[in-house]
């Protein structure tokens, strides 16, 4: 049993294989030839891992700027990370963590297919953490056994089902209706920007619709771009590191460590490109078929990165205008006594990226700067919140960075705390009743089809 629930797990934290899964399914419902089966089948999966290894790229080059930047500047503090603190709970919470995750994806289905949440989450990692994160702060509350894993995992499911509801309208407006929702756990942050925008922007001059002049054509290439952005950073980084500390990270001299890890970052991100275009070719038009015979008016909610090529140019003035945002809220968390949080690279590239391309699609590059800013913060002051509660249960110096694990965390951390279990059964029936209520009123509509998807 214990076999059958790990490889089920892997399995289901592996977006690659959900898509294909799901992309299969929904051609074996379309009926397509075998030709079709073999090469849409295929091609979201291999899009997700060319995704995945553009991440990668990204994520091995952006991990060293964070020590960099904590050792020229002299900071210290808490790095928000997702994997970190996953990796450390893992070794209590193995079991619970995996029979939520499961169980929440099977209650994401049921909930798609009965109620008017039509939304497949699709993000299987990112599952995996909040099922990590809801074992963590469910065992804090002293539940434990089935009860433990039958709240986190209804948690988990709701949660799946109603979080790319929530912003659909916003999500529709950034995509052109391209048939897909948001599927990623900063999804509160990303709806928070495009609202901001929306009040301090405007739309009819974003940087996705900006022409270039043929003096600086060469900027009309992202590629280009983001790798002469990102090898200035990595110079001034590592010249006010030094080179005494720079020899402790590369062999190469700091200038030449710069320029080289400015344009693989670089090609991470069209990596990444590359990859969403594979995805977006073939699990839309198969998930057609899920949308007609098994899940009518079903969407998928893909991964965040999916969006970076809706506005390539802001995903780069989101991240640096989230991390000016972070720097600002750690000085403001040091002047109030709280925990540092020292801005990750990390979750402010992918967070702040897709920040930006809300904003930028929602309030132009006004709203794009203004709202990064923002959320920059947010991601500071967030985590800082959270960290009393993880520190309870053991993970000290350790946090979640992104938007929805953080506020998760700290609702059910703080109302437990206040009025104990009860506060727990309360979240599950409000919970209940959002999920309900379009079925009693009916100016409340949650999903159309694919092409018509109404705010929540």
């Amino acid at each position: 049993m214990q076999l059958l629930l790990s490889f089920l797990t892997e399995i289901f934290s592996q977006p690659a294989f959900l898509m294909g899964i799901i992309a299969f399914v929904g051609l074996v419902c379309l009926r397509s030839p075998l030709n079709k089966l073999l090469t849409g089948t295929l091609k979201p999966i291999l899009g997700y891992l060319m995704l995945s290894a553009g991440a990668g790229v990204i994520v091995s080059n952006l991990n060293p700027l964070g020590s960099i930047i904590e050792a020229g500047f002299g900071i210290r503090g808490v790095i928000p990370n997702n994997e970190a603190i996953v990796s450390v709970a893992q070794k209590v919470l193995g079991v619970e963590t995996m029979s939520i995750l499961l169980l929440g994806f099977v209650i994401n289905l049921i909930l798609a297919r009965f109620t008017k949440y039509k939304y497949i989450f699709l993000t299987g990692h990112h599952s995996f953490f909040l099922a990590c994160l809801f074992s963590a702060v469910l065992r804090a509350a002293t539940f434990d056994g089935w009860e433990l894993v039958i709240i986190g995992g209804f948690l988990l499911g709701s949660w799946s089902a109603i979080s790319p509801a929530i912003g659909q309208n916003y999500t529709k407006q950034v995509t052109d209706d391209g048939g897909i929702a948001m599927g990623h756990f900063g999804s509160i942050g990303y709806y928070l920007s495009g609202f901001i925008a929306k009040i301090v922007g405007d739309k009819n001059n974003s940087f996705a619709d900006t022409e270039i002049s043929e003096k600086w054509g060469f900027l009309r290439d992202t590629t280009v771009t983001t790798g002469i952005i990102m090898v200035i950073i990595y110079l001034i980084c590592s010249l006010v590191a030094g080179s005494e500390y720079m020899s402790t990270i590369t062999e190469q001299s700091p200038i030449i460590f710069s320029i080289l890890s400015g344009l693989q970052f670089a090609v991470g991100v069209a990596i990444v490109y590359n990859g969403v275009r594979l995805i977006l070719g073939d699990l839309v038009p198969a998930f057609q078929g899920i949308s007609q015979k098994l899940i009518p008016n079903s969407i998928p909610a893909v991964d965040c990165a999916v969006f970076f090529t809706f506005s390539p140019t802001a995903v780069v003035v989101g991240f640096i205008c989230s991390f000016i945002g972070g720097l600002v809220g750690m000085f403001i968390l040091g002047g109030m006594g709280m925990a540092l949080i020292i801005p990750g690279m990390v979750p402010h590239f992918f967070c702040g990226g897709t920040s930006g391309v809300f904003a930028d699609k929602l309030g132009g590059k006004r709203g794009c700067i203004i709202a990064s800013f923002i959320g920059g913060i947010l991601l500071a002051f967030l985590p800082a919140l959270l960290l009393p509660t993880l520190g309870d249960l053991g993970f000290q110096n350790s946090t979640f960075a992104d938007f929805d694990f953080a506020v998760w965390g700290i609702i059910i951390g703080k109302l437990f705390n206040i009025f104990g279990q009860t506060a727990i059964y309360v979240i599950c029936l409000i919970l209940i009743i959002v999920l309900c209520a379009p079925f009693f009123f009916k100016s409340i509509k949650v999903v159309g089809d694919s092409r018509n998807v109404n705010q929540a």
